[in-house]
């Protein structure tokens, strides 16, 4: 798949953001204008549900109070709700409307363990005992995805018009799993148009597709022994662990610059006197497509083989999850720029602004407080760079546009203690109250603009080849076993 290709041929077609710009620009008695409002006002509910996420700060699969939170408000805004969802207890999907179009909100609220601070400018753990936080801003995410639903439905209600909205509730996003299985569960299918956001240190239309990966664990299982009575009775899983890893490390000289590989030790033996008869490594491989991603994984089981033939253990291998790189769509990509211009950026005041270049000196960066500019949208897609995110799958199965809104200071360690305090104060909110204003927004394009969803889908359907959506846990070896 060529996507510059693609994107050139669509930028040749001038006609759809020529619609869009106008239909965007209409006066503020139109609908999209009310939409915009009635998000505004939802301004102490999404106060509310971003500050109670961030207390509770639930880790991926264990978002029960966060789920159910999001739940409440949602069957009190009429929507139906069903749960649980691909097997997972903290899933949910939230309907309001009917008939066509489509329209899917992804909503994230799921925490990362180890990251938990008070939401000042300091390293300072809370005193509560929480020790997870969000360090991705998942509780403005969930906040305002459930605001923006909620005042499409308003409008939905009041002009009454034809459509349906529907708010995804996907759980465990950091360890990318959520959409992987309600992907696989055909959850996405027959959406005409999904909305994605995510908080950020900018404002802008999300225009680089990041990377596909693969999760996965090896397990081996050796023999216990006496660590020195009779260690030639052993059979060490650790060594077969070890021997692998060198393997692979060795392996990093023969691939691409663009791929990234790595691992962690969740399980290395119980003590040191003792052969440790069971052990397992947890990796992360990384490229830019699905393809190359394939390639590395297949090589890594060969060297699993290998390690465990070395060290006459046995071993298994899990692939826990998968996904694709995130699949841009233009037309979509150049409307919500438009409802982002529309729609403004966080305002920051001075004292926030304090609290980031404080923040700024205590992690050693550039004093440059909060990004306050709408990033421009390039004409082609941005290099593909850092991590990977479920919300992919949602793309292959639909067209979807994805933004940002600046929630955190300019250049702290995302994932970290820093982005966990930001995403607690009122800052962060005003980025969750802006992401809901632009969801609104670009909802009404969605609902009541069936040209644009006509430009997506056939943008969609050149960039997949029409080819059906096939899930990573599908297309590769699950489990193997020696």
């Amino acid at each position: 798949m060529n996507l510059t290709r693609i994107f050139s041929f669509y930028i040749a077609c001038l006609t759809v953001t020529a619609v869009a710009s106008a239909t965007v620009a209409a006066g503020p008695g139109d609908i999209k204008s009310e939409a915009i409002a009635q998000a505004e006002s939802l301004k102490p509910l999404i106060d509310e549900i971003a500050v109670e996420l961030w207390q509770i700060s639930e880790i991926a699969l264990k978002e029960s109070r966060s789920a159910e939170l999001l739940i409440a408000k949602l069957r009190a805004a009429e929507f139906q709700v069903e749960t649980p969802i691909a097997g997972m207890e903290t899933a949910f999907i939230a309907t309001y409307g009917s008939g066509s179009p489509v329209i899917g909100i992804l909503a994230e609220y799921d925490a990362l363990p180890g990251v938990g601070n008070q939401a000042l400018p300091k390293r300072a753990a809370r005193t509560d005992g929480v020790t997870a936080g969000h360090g991705c801003g998942h509780n403005l995410f969930g906040a305002a995805s459930v605001g923006g639903a909620i005042a499409l439905k308003e409008v939905l209600q009041r002009n009454n018009l034809s459509g349906t909205v529907k708010l995804f509730g996907t759980p465990a996003e950091e360890i990318v799993v959520g959409k992987v299985l309600m992907a696989q569960a055909g959850v996405f299918d027959g959406l005409d148009g999904v909305i994605d956001w995510h908080p950020s240190i900018e404002t802008e239309v999300k225009n680089q597709a990041g990377r596909a990966m693969n999760n996965f664990e090896v397990e081996f299982f050796g023999q216990a022994a006496h660590g020195a009575f009779d260690p030639w009775n052993g059979r060490s899983a650790l060594d077969a662990v070890e021997l692998m890893n060198y393997g692979v490390n060795m392996m990093r000289e023969h691939i691409k610059p663009s791929a990234r590989i790595h691992y962690v030790i969740p399980n290395g033996g119980d003590a040191p006197n003792v052969v440790p008869e069971y052990a397992k490594v947890w990796y992360f491989v990384r490229d830019f497509n699905r393809e190359e991603v394939g390639k590395y994984y297949q090589r890594i089981l060969k060297i699993a083989e290998g390690a465990a033939l070395a060290t006459e253990t046995s071993h298994r291998v899990k692939l826990v999850t998968g996904v694709h790189e995130y699949l841009l769509n233009r037309p979509l990509q150049e409307a919500m720029q438009i409802n982002l211009e529309l729609v403004g950026t966080p305002d920051f005041d001075e004292t926030e602004q304090q609290f980031a270049h404080t923040l700024q000196n205590e992690t050693g960066k550039e004093e440059k407080g909060y990004d306050e500019e709408l990033q421009p949208l390039q004409a082609e897609p941005e290099p593909q760079e850092g991590g990977s995110t479920d919300s992919a799958e949602a793309s292959w199965i639909a067209p979807t546009v994805s933004f940002s809104v600046t929630t955190a200071a300019n250049g702290v360690p995302w994932h970290s203690w820093a982005t966990t305090a930001c995403h607690g104060t009122t800052a962060g909110r005003k980025g969750a109250l802006v992401a809901a204003r632009a969801i609104a927004a670009m909802g009404i394009d969605m609902l009541t603009r069936p040209e644009l969803l006509q430009a997506a889908r056939k943008f969609h359907d050149q960039a997949t080849g029409g080819k059906p959506y096939v899930s990573p846990l599908a297309s590769e070896n699950t489990t193997t076993a020696k």
